[in-house]
């Protein structure tokens, strides 16, 4: 089983809890932190470097604006003065490359560290090939599953010192388990949790609204011409909706904020199916877009924005990247998604859709530019604290949310919605003695 195999190789770690540490140790690895950054860390920041000096495995959350990403460039390096070679890793490329060009050092994803065959799909590191790597430290956890969980401690080193970054507080991954939330409600093992919320993040009106959706709080639309970062615009018919998100995306924001509809927004829903789903809005914004002239092959036009939906291992492509239609060829498609153009071959072209709007879920691990999120009644049964928490919180510059202020209130105050029944925090609590 999954989840006692992984509690298992963590208790295991806990237990071993490394090489005792002083004080001084301790001061002298702060100030290398200290050094890297340019500034002095304090507060919740410091003393997760202290911990996680202390422990060999450790979790941090924190909302928006708490500091992660700092934290990780700060344990960069005060936990591998000696040379150690570290592995960083996330759940998916997006998260991976984000994580590249917030610490300057390369990321890779989860499936890349262990080495999946992609012909077998099983994983080459295990506990008898384990990771070349001490630290380990992942980000984006919230999106662990536990098969994944449990692959990556089978290939632990048995005195690897394990860091897992994530928010606890968005949605759970989309496979099996509650990985983070079991290991912080646990209490088995130090967990720091970051809640102060640095000053130049706290001016953001995103990140405040983040926190009053966590406090069971409505969002706060700027005012407008305020020069402010987060709106809401309330439309009931579905039919002025999509017309209002198509006016947001092609006009509004590339007027007033210079955002450009295909590469700096992304529009987010809770479904993929109704009058208000992706498949509906990726339609009439296809139309508003993309030239009706231009030649279509195998379903898409040039310059359409597509999301990969499965991960392609040959390809180096995965499940939610995002790129856009460069060429139409005769047996496929040149699409470029970052940096690179890969030529996909049409028999695989059943692995790209539309991507003018995706779901919530499939954003996770993502950040755009611009967010705009659609919350209406009929996502009812997806309306939740978590969903509207994690969409908003995608968004890096602006967010404006388009539809009924009721499914708003509705979601904000559902809290336990779809709560998980898992085993992992009460195999925790079995095998760890502290």
């Amino acid at each position: 089983d999954d989840a006692l195999r992984f509690a298992e190789v963590i208790s295991r770690l806990v237990q071993s809890r490394g090489p005792d540490i002083g004080a001084h140790q301790i001061e002298a690895r702060i100030g290398l932190a200290n050094e890297a950054l340019g500034f002095e860390l304090a507060g919740g920041q410091r003393r997760a470097i202290e911990d996680a000096l202390r422990s060999q495995v450790m979790v941090v959350t924190g909302g928006p604006g708490t500091g992660k990403t700092t934290l990780i460039q700060g344990l960069l390096a005060a936990l591998t003065p000696d040379g150690l070679d570290v592995a960083l890793a996330a759940p998916t490329g997006r998260a991976a490359r984000r994580l590249t060009e917030s610490t300057g050092v390369e990321a890779s994803t989860l499936h890349r560290l262990l080495e999946v065959d992609p012909f077998t799909r099983s994983f080459q590191r295990d506990r008898t090939r384990p990771i070349e790597a001490d630290p380990v430290i992942v980000d984006e956890c919230s999106m662990l599953d536990i098969s994944i969980a449990k692959s990556l401690a089978d290939a632990l080193a048995p005195d690897c010192r394990l860091v897992l970054v994530g928010d606890v507080d968005q949605l759970p991954s989309v496979g099996p388990g509650a990985v983070l939330h079991d290991l912080i409600t646990s209490q088995k093992l130090c967990v720091t949790r970051l809640d102060e919320i640095h000053r130049q993040a706290s001016q953001s009106s995103i990140v405040r609204n983040a926190h009053l959706i966590l406090a069971g709080q409505p969002p706060e639309s700027d005012l407008r011409d305020s020069g402010g970062d987060f709106f809401m615009i309330p439309r009931v018919a579905p039919t002025e909706v999509i017309e209002t998100v198509v006016q947001v995306v092609q006009d509004r924001l590339p007027s007033r904020y210079g955002f450009d509809p295909l590469r700096d927004i992304q529009v987010l829903v809770p479904t993929h199916r109704g009058s208000l789903g992706t498949e509906t809005l990726n339609e009439a914004l296809m139309q508003a877009l993309v030239s009706d002239s231009s030649p279509a092959r195998f379903g898409f036009r040039v310059g359409e924005k597509v999301i990969q939906l499965r991960n392609n291992y040959d390809l180096e492509i995965f499940n939610g990247d995002v790129g856009h239609v460069r060429q139409l060829l005769d047996d496929g498609l040149m699409v470029q998604f970052g940096q690179r153009t890969l030529t996909i071959p049409a028999d695989q072209l059943g692995d790209l859709k539309r991507a003018y709007a995706i779901t919530v879920h499939k954003s996770q691990g993502s950040e755009y530019p611009a967010v705009v999120l659609v919350l209406h009644g009929q996502h009812h049964l997806m309306l939740q604290q978590n969903l509207i928490y994690t969409a908003l919180t995608r968004a890096r510059r602006f967010c404006v949310i388009v539809g009924d202020p009721v499914a708003v209130q509705r979601a904000v105050g559902r809290q336990q919605a779809g709560r998980r029944q898992t085993l992992l925090k009460h195999l925790m609590l079995e095998e760890i003695e502290l």
